[in-house]
């Protein structure tokens, strides 16, 4: 009992250092998707090891997480008080805020979007037919959170009295409670003789249709994204724009309404947006012909998105040279979401990084994308041939790209000269990871962080994950990980594609039916 009342003293203490620092409000923090919290003032090198870094509790769940856990601090609960909040999303539709500090162990409140007694319920993994979202299908893309109006924005599926619906849900973030207007069926219809059309018209399918990128919000209109479950089709890609304010539907874009396929899944990573509001996604595997006058079908490709009143127009693409390739041998490039670069000095101010699963990383010109163009990527600024490809994103911090791909490496990129460096040092793991996070205090203590999960073509193997921290200055160093002491520390399982949060002190990670929560453990760490 003298434990729990120190650790939780620790915490308190660790609240209150930290409270207002830092907000996760989106995926990969930001809407540029840099992957990066420099607000972190207590995680550092010297006190991230094994004696005084590990994990402080879990908090079971009803379903898996697939989502990123978002974090909001000192937010005030009604008849609760204020409270550090970290909010998960579970595969079964129900979204849970927790206080980080460890003061109160059951949920602060909870909200799910089922009722099996009145017929509504999650999708089974054989409604789906897809192995790689089991037991259940119900909410898998990360929510966002829009701290003005404290309203957190939930896309979630349901199967209700036999139907197959996706909703989009705008719940307070106070108390858990829908917002008037909420929740919205999604819908929509484009013109099109693509797979599964019908009288020259492409509708999208509630059933096939995924979600996998996190939600984006981004002058006042909320974007989804859908690619498929495990490729069964009919599918296609499609983004939608609401208002963030009444939830009515603005616009729809289908990237492949004459053809088939390119989704836009980008392995859990959001959409970018740039501060001009244009959207940026990566397609996977599907029909091209946007390069032939009237082409519609993105398959393999940048897009550069713009909402022009009732309509999102493509206002510029990259598409790979041997994109036919790519999509022949699942080689997609929206197997990653870009990564849109701060403002650069030189001829191309204005980057972005994407690398797909053929294993080379691009970096373009956002003024001027490049297209499509037989035989060679002539207008790319940068293309380097990494060893394998890569899923999730890149993370950017002060200069340096950070590249986890599937050899289990992840490779320091620096950028010099608006051009990237591979820099010697590299960070090994026994497990695959994708996206990984840096934490930092501006430009110093910085940490990356991984989190390792199963081999991806195990089917049902699941393993626990481990969670990896290593110096961002060397990324050779690593500083710890969670089997160091697996008795005390040992992350439960988790899928594909796990994306940490990393705020105000504590290292949260979605796993399956549980969330875990890592932090400092001792008094003595915070004065290292």
């Amino acid at each position: 009992m003298a434990e729990r009342r120190f650790t939780l003293s620790l915490l308190m203490l660790i609240g209150l250092q930290s409270a207002n620092h830092a907000q996760v409000l989106t995926a990969q923090y930001d809407n540029s998707r840099t992957s990066a919290d420099l607000h972190e003032t207590m995680l550092k090198p010297p006190n991230v090891n094994s004696r005084d870094f590990g994990k402080l509790f879990s908090r079971t769940v009803d379903g898996d997480i697939f989502a990123q856990p978002l974090y909001m601090p000192s937010l005030a609960i009604p008849g609760k008080g204020k409270h550090d909040v970290v909010f998960a999303a579970t595969a079964h539709d129900s979204v849970y805020a927790f206080d980080v500090n460890g003061t109160v162990d059951a949920p602060l409140w909870k909200t799910t979007f089922i009722n099996p007694q009145h017929g509504i319920t999650t999708l089974s993994e054989g409604d789906a037919s897809c192995p790689f979202i089991t037991p259940e299908v119900g909410i898998t893309p990360t929510p966002v959170i829009d701290a003005r109006s404290k309203t957190m924005y939930v896309l979630a599926r349901t199967k209700e009295h036999g139907a197959f619906v996706q909703k989009l849900h705008a719940l307070d973030i106070i108390n858990g409670k829908e917002r008037t207007g909420s929740p919205v069926v999604i819908s929509a219809t484009v013109q099109g003789s693509g797979y599964g059309a019908v009288n020259g018209k492409v509708s999208f399918d509630p059933l096939k249709e995924n979600p996998r990128a996190a939600l984006l919000l981004v002058d006042g209109e909320v974007y989804v994204t859908w690619a498929s479950s495990c490729d069964v089709g009919p599918y296609h890609g499609w983004i939608m724009a609401y208002d963030a304010h009444t939830l009515r539907q603005r616009a729809v874009l289908n990237t492949s309404p004459d053809g088939a396929k390119a989704g836009i899944w980008q392995s859990d990573a959001g959409p970018a947006a740039d501060e001009e509001g244009n959207v940026y996604v990566a397609t996977g595997n599907g029909d091209f012909n946007a390069a032939n006058a009237n082409g519609r079908n993105f398959g393999d490709s940048l897009l550069k998105l713009r909402l022009n009143g009732p309509h999102l127009v493509v206002r510029d693409f990259f598409t790979p040279f041997n994109q036919k390739i790519l999509d022949s041998k699942d080689q997609d490039l929206g197997s990653q979401g870009p990564v849109l670069l701060p403002a650069q000095t030189g001829a191309h101010p204005h980057l972005l990084v994407i690398a797909g699963k053929e294993g080379k990383l691009y970096m373009l010109n956002r003024d001027k994308l490049g297209k499509f163009h037989e035989g060679a990527d002539t207008d790319v600024v940068q293309a380097i041939v990494n060893e394998k490809g890569a899923y999730g994103a890149a993370a950017y911090w002060n200069g340096h790209i950070f590249l986890t791909d599937r050899s289990y490496i992840t490779r320091d990129f620096a950028l010099q000269s608006g051009k990237l460096v591979l820099k010697g040092a590299t960070a090994k793991m026994l497990s695959p990871a994708a996206t990984p996070i840096v934490s930092a205090d501006g430009t110093k203590n910085a940490i990356l962080w991984v989190v390792s999960t199963k081999e991806w073509n195990e089917g049902h193997m699941d393993r626990a994950a481990v969670l990896h921290a290593y110096d961002a200055n060397d990324i050779s160093h690593e500083l710890y990980n969670s089997e160091q002491n697996s008795n005390r520390d040992r992350a439960d399982m988790t899928v594909r594609f796990c994306i940490p949060t990393v705020a105000d002190g504590h290292v949260f990670i979605g796993a399956r039916g549980r969330l875990d929560v890592y932090g400092l453990l001792n008094k003595a760490a915070l004065r290292r």
